[in-house]
């Protein structure tokens, strides 16, 4: 047993949350040894990796939640991170656009939330106000977000490794090693992976769309599970291109847990319109025809994704037609941007986000970390998630600081 390698702490998972829990800890106990394990062969495969690069603002959630306060602070941490270690980013603003009088009460509730969670700069605007920013796109009224942004977040999270492996001695991050299974013993854990046995004091895992499996199989009791949804995107073709100069989004529905399809200008180029929202038969199925039997069976075996989808069925139902259907994407589009045409948008990449439900149906919307026995587990990251990122590194932090009794 004396190649097994011992750390103080392991987290399992190389998302931009994982790896910024890592980052934070190191900063705060810099002679602490951790180890990243991550199961791609490179970090922020997934959700990092395929979301739309916003950096957030935090106008949407709830005043006093996780989400708002992680959010705000996130993003400026992020952003004065981002300006320190040169990564390209721009602070571009956007716009949010009522496009209906019945839009107007849940438009003013999202500026009032902004107000209340100090979001810096957000100003209601009126029709003239919308065409000076966009100019081909129609709204009645809106609000001017000027403090959202743009960023690769892959690019961050290689960041955060590289800072890990170079600044910490006895940290590192390895990539291609998938966790299989724990073994528990008096004092520590035995982490295992194909490659080899990592043993760690503590652990801490981050797994994304496998965080109630990883979870479960360190020994968690959680009744919650992970349900996958894709989001698809166009993107605007070199004629459309000019439609678009930053960030157009609706006003939320507040009757469906997504934002609604938006136009985002992407960080290292284009802009890309989307998403849609549409169940998956496999976590990480970025095909619009993936299947996985055990990630269906494992779906409609738990009652919550019933219950959600009798919430939810004519808003899915929608959502499937206009994934197969460029000329559905395109209507809903030109709510925003009436003169899109057919030849504005050729089809993009697709995401996968992870859905967090309980038993009853219901979608957990906050951040979800829980602490049991010598583990931190980090069940639910959902958006603002990657603009969140150090700041829920620092609460990781501090959530192990006291449940792990470090110094």
């Amino acid at each position: 047993m004396n190649d097994i390698h011992h750390y103080d702490i392991i987290i399992v998972g190389g998302g931009i949350v994982g790896l910024a829990s890592a980052y934070k800890l190191n900063l705060k106990y810099p002679n602490k040894k951790i180890l990243v394990l991550e199961k791609e062969k490179e970090v922020a495969a997934h959700q990092t990796g395929h979301n739309s690069g916003v950096i957030h603002s935090g106008i949407y959630y709830k005043p006093g939640s996780y989400k708002a306060k992680n959010c705000v602070d996130g993003r400026r941490e992020l952003v004065a991170f981002a300006k320190e270690h040169k990564i390209s980013h721009d602070i571009c603003g956007k716009v949010i656009v009522a496009t209906k009088e019945s839009e107007l009460a849940h438009m003013n509730k999202v500026f009032n939330n902004g107000i209340a969670n100090d979001v810096e700069g957000i100003e209601l605007i009126d029709a003239k106000k919308i065409k000076e920013i966009e100019p081909f796109c129609t709204g009645i009224q809106g609000i001017w977000v000027p403090c959202t942004g743009i960023i690769d977040y892959a690019e961050v999270t290689r960041k955060y490794v590289e800072l890990i492996n170079n600044k910490f001695t006895g940290s590192k991050v390895l990539t291609d090693h998938e966790v299989t299974a724990f073994e528990k013993h008096d004092g520590y854990t035995d982490v295992i992976t194909p490659k080899g046995t990592f043993r760690g004091t503590y652990i801490i895992t981050c797994a994304g769309l496998q965080s109630d499996r990883i979870a479960k199989k360190e020994g968690i009791k959680n009744d919650t599970t992970i349900v996958g949804f894709r989001g698809d995107y166009f993107d605007l073709s070199e004629k459309g291109l000019h439609k678009v100069r930053n960030l157009i989004y609706p006003v939320p529905n507040p009757k469906f847990p997504f934002l609604g399809v938006h136009f985002t200008r992407m960080i290292h180029g284009g802009t890309e319109c989307g998403p849609n929202a549409v169940f998956v038969f496999k976590r990480e199925g970025y095909g619009k025809t993936d299947f996985s039997l055990r990630d269906t069976l494992e779906a409609f075996s738990f009652g919550g994704t019933w219950k959600f989808f009798a919430k939810h069925w004519r808003f899915g139902l929608d959502e499937y037609r206009r994934a197969f259907s460029k000329r559905l994407f395109l209507q809903r589009l030109r709510a925003l941007i009436p003169t899109l045409e057919m030849d504005d948008l050729v089809p993009g990449r697709a995401g996968v986000r992870a859905m967090l439900l309980a038993q009853e149906g219901e979608m957990i919307d906050d951040f979800k970390i829980e602490s049991s026995g010598n583990a931190i587990h980090i069940l639910n990251a959902p958006s603002p998630a990657a603009t969140a990122s150090l700041a829920v590194g620092n609460e990781v932090e501090k959530m192990a600081t006291k449940h792990f009794n470090l110094n």
